[in-house]
């Protein structure tokens, strides 16, 4: 029996922190038509494992049935405060690319019903160009630089380049034919922008869906920039259980905690996820989980009671394991202090890296992809390899080196001559002996 409109809205709407216009994504879905959804990523520094938590919402909208898009916006990575130089950006986009359809291999999401465009396919068109400029037209600095506030690198002097960014972020919409855009609830000054200015100019408003952001080890937001505050996709395991022991959990407190945040916003949805999918709940994704990589178990300890989203192992002699059916149970022990920080940072550790090891072992695999993560991120303490001189042979003049002759023994003798010979040692002292006596005599 197919879903209603309205359980598919649930589906796509579930888990989200944020939907603006959530009435159009509802107008189409009562008409009998498909969504279109885009999500988007600048190729800028490397991606870390809070990129989860958008790229398991993908698989609520497949699902569901959306058409989804995932744009690497490299021209957006260039302008945004020259955060990746134009030189790597090509290198970084293909980066992204392998490392976004491993993280969906491995969390069972089929990559042949996405589609990946590059923003610079079409954002260097005539048309494109143009619609850019008749923005600038209604954008009043204030405005632009307002909108990417939360996304854009600020600096007290901004470039130009940065101002453009939110109006791009817009036209895409309308340029990758969108019903909706995904993304985190960052971004939700560049929607509002987007839903005021494109109507402007002549094109439809679209919906906007917006994710939690997860909070970085330390407290704040997880950033690519900040290498204290996240976990990339590529960490080796002991780096991850290095990072996790240093994050801030003090006991009882789950305000700011980004090892309790990351269970909540990561590791229950995906096993969430993964519970259904053992159930046949994939709605229209049939495909989900057929060419999934690694473990697709969920977060669970064997022997946990039904209903069971996310376990902590621990020895009988410290109380034993624990069983939570909802974050909220997990949240409420951890502020009673029922459940130790070392406890938990233990299981997180264990399960990020259960989540990271398809993700590593696939990249170890491809000599393309390891080549690519050279170019993209070269090792800024790198010392320059030394180039070794060449040796070129440079030839003697004519009549030098060690197997030159004499200029006179080389020279042919005229045509009919006999060819000139040395004197002899005894024919020299028999000429200068006469010259002697006659200079002394005189």
């Amino acid at each position: 029996m197919a879903p209603s409109p309205d359980d598919t809205y649930q589906l796509i709407t579930r888990q989200l922190q944020e939907v603006l216009g959530g009435d159009i994504i509802k107008a189409i879905l009562a008409e009998g038509r498909t969504p279109k959804c885009y999500w988007g990523t600048a190729p800028t520094g490397r991606p870390h494992i809070g990129y989860f938590v958008p790229l398991t919402k993908i698989a609520d909208f497949l699902r569901a049935g959306v058409e989804v898009t995932i744009l690497l916006a490299d021209v957006h990575a260039f302008l945004d405060n020259l955060k990746a130089p134009l030189e790597l950006v090509a290198h970084r986009t293909q980066y992204y690319k392998k490392l976004l359809l491993a993280v969906f291999s491995s969390l069972g999401i089929p990559t042949s019903r996405l589609r990946f465009v590059e923003g610079s396919s079409y954002q260097l068109s005539k048309e494109y160009s143009l619609d850019n400029y008749k923005l600038c037209t209604l954008v009043s600095e204030h405005d632009a630089k307002k909108a990417g506030a939360e996304v854009v690198k600020q600096v007290d002097s901004p470039l130009l380049s940065g101002l453009l960014y939110p109006g791009m972020q817009a036209l895409d919409e309308q340029y990758l034919g969108c019903d909706f855009q995904f993304g985190g609830v960052d971004q939700r000054k560049i929607f509002t922008f987007a839903e005021l200015y494109l109507p402007r100019l002549g094109y439809a408003k679209r919906a906007h869906l917006m994710n939690p952001m997860v909070p970085g080890l330390g407290g704040g937001k997880m950033s690519s920039s900040d290498p204290n505050s996240k976990i990339d996709f590529l960490d080796p395991p002991e780096v991850v259980r290095k990072k996790i022991k240093n994050a801030f959990c003090e006991e009882g407190n789950a305000a700011e905690n980004g090892v309790l945040a990351f269970v909540n916003a990561v590791l229950i949805p995906i096993s969430e996820l993964r519970i259904e999918r053992l159930q046949g709940k994939t709605g229209a994704d049939a495909d989900e989980g057929a060419s999934a990589i690694g473990d697709q178990t969920p977060f669970v300890i064997e022997g946990a009671p039904e209903g069971t989203v996310f376990s902590i192992q621990r020895k009988e002699e410290f109380g034993g394991s624990l069983h939570y059916k909802s974050f909220e149970e997990l949240e409420a022990d951890f502020v009673a202090k029922k459940v130790h920080p070392l406890d938990l940072k233990t299981a997180v550790a264990a399960s990020i890296n259960r989540l990271l090891d398809p993700i590593r072992a696939a990249f170890q695999q491809d000599e393309e992809w390891k080549n690519t993560e050279k170019l993209a991120y070269p090792d800024p303490n790198a010392k320059p390899e030394k180039k070794k001189k060449v040796k070129v042979y440079h030839p003697p003049p004519p009549g030098k080196g060690k197997n030159a002759k004499p200029a006179d023994a080389a020279a042919p003798a005229p045509e009919g001559q006999a060819a000139p010979t040395a004197p002899t040692p005894d024919a020299t002292a028999s000429t200068a002996a006469p010259a002697a006596q006659e200079q002394s005599t005189s």
